[in-house]
C-alpha cells in the first residue's frame, strides 16, 4: 500500500468521487485543493494553486503517490502542472496516475498530451488514464443546468457518438491503479456503447420523466454562448476543438480496458440515467 496519495483537483466532479472511493478502501489519502473550506472535512487537505508554485512542494511532502489532473478546460495545462510533475521527481514519488482524456495521444499538440509526455519523459513511474466525456456532465458538471432548467442540451456535437463513461467507473480503475502493480501502462476508458446526443437526450427523459431534447447548435453558436456564460477566449477555443472532435466521430470509440483491469463491464447510460434522475427533478 502507498505512504500516502495525493489526489490533486479533489473538490472537482471526479477529484470527489475519487477521495471518497479512497476512503472507503482504506488507502491514506490526503486532498489537494485551491480553497480548503471546499475541501472534504473527514480527511486531510493540503492547498495546492497551480498558479502558486509555493505551494507545490508543501504539498507533495510525506505523499508517495500523485492522482495528477488538470482543471476541466485547461488549455494551460502543460505550464501549471509541469511544475508539479518536476517537484514530484525531486521528492521521488513513487508513481504518478495522470488523468488525461479519450483520444489525446492521436493529437501531439493537445495540451493533455504534452502533459502526458512530460509524465513519460520524467523518469518517475506512472500510469496514464484516458477516460472519455463523463456521463456526470449531464447530471453534475455543465450540461446539467440546462437539462435541470430547459430540458434541453445545447451543443455542436452534430451528430457524433460519444462512448461516455460514468465517473463511478473511472474511479474504480483509480483505485485499481492504486492497489495494484499498472505502473508504466496506458488505458483508455470508456462505457460500453457510443451513442449521439439526440439518444442521450432520449435515455435522459425515459429516467427523469422529462421531455429532454438535444438542440444542436452550429459551432459559432456555440462558442457564443460560452462567451455570453463568461467563459475566457482560450476556454472558449478549447471547447470548440473538444466538440470538433465529436463531431468527427473520434470521440466514438469503444475500449476493453475497463473490463480487462476490473472484471466487469462498465455502466450503460441507461443505468447511469436511472441512478441520477434525482439531480433532474
Amino acid at each position: 500500500m502507498p505512504d500516502g496519495i495525493l489526489v490533486t483537483c479533489a473538490t472537482g466532479v471526479l477529484g470527489k468521487k475519487i477521495v471518497d472511493a479512497a476512503i472507503a478502501a482504506g488507502l491514506p489519502v490526503r486532498q489537494a485543493v485551491r480553497n480548503q473550506t471546499k475541501a472534504n472535512r473527514n480527511v486531510d487537505s493540503v492547498r495546492l494553486d497551480y498558479a502558486d508554485q509555493a505551494t507545490i512542494t508543501p504539498a507533495l511532502t510525506g505523499v508517495s503517490v500523485v492522482v495528477l489532473m488538470a482543471p476541466p478546460l485547461d488549455p494551460n495545462a502543460p505550464a501549471e502542472l509541469g511544475p508539479v510533475i518536476a517537484a514530484a521527481k525531486a521528492a521521488k514519488i513513487q508513481n504518478i496516475v495522470l488523468i488525461s482524456a479519450f483520444g489525446v495521444n492521436h493529437n501531439e499538440q493537445a495540451p493533455l498530451r504534452v502533459v502526458e509526455h512530460l509524465v513519460i519523459n520524467s523518469g518517475v513511474p506512472f500510469t496514464i488514464l484516458r477516460p472519455n466525456f463523463f456521463m456526470e456532465n449531464f447530471s453534475e458538471g455543465f450540461l446539467a443546468s440546462g437539462v435541470r432548467e430547459q430540458n434541453a442540451i445545447y451543443l455542436a456535437a452534430g451528430d457524433g457518438k460519444t462512448s461516455f463513461i460514468s465517473a463511478h467507473d473511472i474511479v474504480a480503475i483509480v483505485v485499481a491503479a492504486l492497489q495494484q502493480s499498472l505502473a508504466g501502462r496506458e488505458f483508455d476508458l470508456t462505457g460500453p456503447a457510443a451513442l449521439d446526443h439526440a439518444e442521450v437526450a432520449r435515455i435522459i427523459s425515459q429516467a427523469s420523466g422529462r421531455s429532454v431534447v438535444y438542440h444542436c447548435l452550429t459551432e459559432q453558436q456555440m462558442l457564443e454562448g460560452a462567451r455570453a456564460h463568461g467563459m475566457p477566449e482560450p476556454t472558449v477555443a478549447y471547447l470548440g476543438a473538444l466538440y470538433a472532435i465529436v463531431r468527427a466521430g473520434f470521440a466514438a470509440g469503444v475500449s476493453g480496458d475497463f473490463e480487462r483491469i476490473a472484471g466487469r463491464k462498465p455502466m450503460t447510460f441507461e443505468a447511469f440515467a436511472r441512478s441520477a434522475a434525482a439531480a433532474w427533478s
